[in-house]
């Protein structure tokens, strides 16, 4: 525990405090790293110790990772893969996806396709207080395949979570009580359906489909409507949502016809309709997940490209955008 949490505290230090207006110029614009858990999907940023959380396929395994781009051991992995993280820092929580999509070092015939959840660990000391399941007869009373992605949380502590092998998006209460929010054919695909999610505080979700690229908005009551934009953000996969109310958006090749890229979308009607504000073509390849930071979003890399092309790394970048 001593060793854990000094280095924490190494990290803590790794990015520096910026003073208003040069936070861009007092953080790295890319960050290049190492991890024995590889393959990193999701990320997030933790502002208690000012550093990164990021996950793994590899090893289920979660690493905090300062500017240095050194992973330091945070908790202990609740399934076979992680994906999606979030950090709810009023409440001293991390929420972690779980799932097998068969390319973890633990992955077998039991997990495949079946393992689906979310864990919660608790901020400062990285402990696992629960694991909520998320493949269940009650929840998915039909079976088929399953395997949660990624997660946002609302005001009130609740957590709404993407299953892009399914048709649902399920809510995981402040207490950890799982039920479905919405189940609709519009989020089923034959491939990749729903992946990355953010909550907007006017009170709405935005998800994206990874396979067509459509953008969906959620209503708090459960209403589902497809955005209109002019485009599709095919390969879409994390999704990032500013207070000024710019959305960001991820794309990238690794499952669907789609462009290795970081977009920006605004919206005057609460994402009835949206526009592009930027399109920005990524030179890192497999742009997974963003993360909104003091300094900016920083896009990860987890080099899955490598990975699904047969192949061995255990490199990750992460670039602002």
């Amino acid at each position: 525990m001593k060793l854990r949490v000094l280095g924490a505290a190494l990290v803590m230090l790794a990015v520096p405090v910026a003073p208003a207006g040069a936070a861009a110029s007092a953080a790295p614009a890319q960050i290049e790293g190492r991890t024995a858990d590889r393959y990193p999907e999701g990320i997030a940023w933790d502002p208690t110790r000012r550093a990164f959380l990021i996950g793994s396929i590899a090893t289920g395994r979660i690493s905090v990772v300062g500017a240095d781009g050194v992973p330091h051991p945070f908790g202990a992995a609740p399934g076979v893969s992680t994906f999606g993280l979030h950090v709810d820092a009023a409440r001293n929580r991390v929420l972690v996806t779980y799932a097998d999509i068969g390319q973890g070092e633990r992955s077998s015939d039991a997990t495949v396709n079946k393992q689906s959840g979310v864990a919660i660990y608790d901020l400062r000391t990285g402990r696992l207080e629960r694991r909520v399941d998320l493949n269940t007869v009650r929840l998915n009373p039909v079976a088929g395949n399953h395997g949660v992605n990624d997660l946002a949380i609302d005001a009130g502590g609740n957590a709404y979570v993407t299953d892009p092998a399914g048709d649902a998006i399920y809510k995981v209460s402040a207490a950890g009580h799982a039920s479905v929010f919405v189940r609709d054919d519009r989020l089923r695909s034959s491939s990749i359906g729903a992946n990355g999610i953010v909550w907007d505080p006017a009170g709405y979700l935005l998800t994206v489909r990874y396979d067509t690229g459509k953008l969906l908005r959620i209503s708090s009551g459960g209403r589902l409507s497809e955005v209109s934009m002019g485009t599709a953000l095919v390969g879409g996969d994390g999704l990032a949502l500013n207070r000024s109310g710019r959305l960001t958006a991820v794309t990238n090749k690794l499952g669907a016809a789609g462009v290795e890229a970081v977009t920006v979308l605004t919206s005057r009607d609460g994402f009835r309709t949206a526009q592009v504000q930027s399109v920005e073509a990524w030179p890192v390849a497999g742009p997974t997940t963003a993360a909104l930071t003091p300094y900016g979003t920083y896009v990860l890399s987890g080099r899955i490209d490598v990975l699904l092309a047969g192949g061995q790394s255990d490199e990750f970048t992460i670039r602002r955008a």
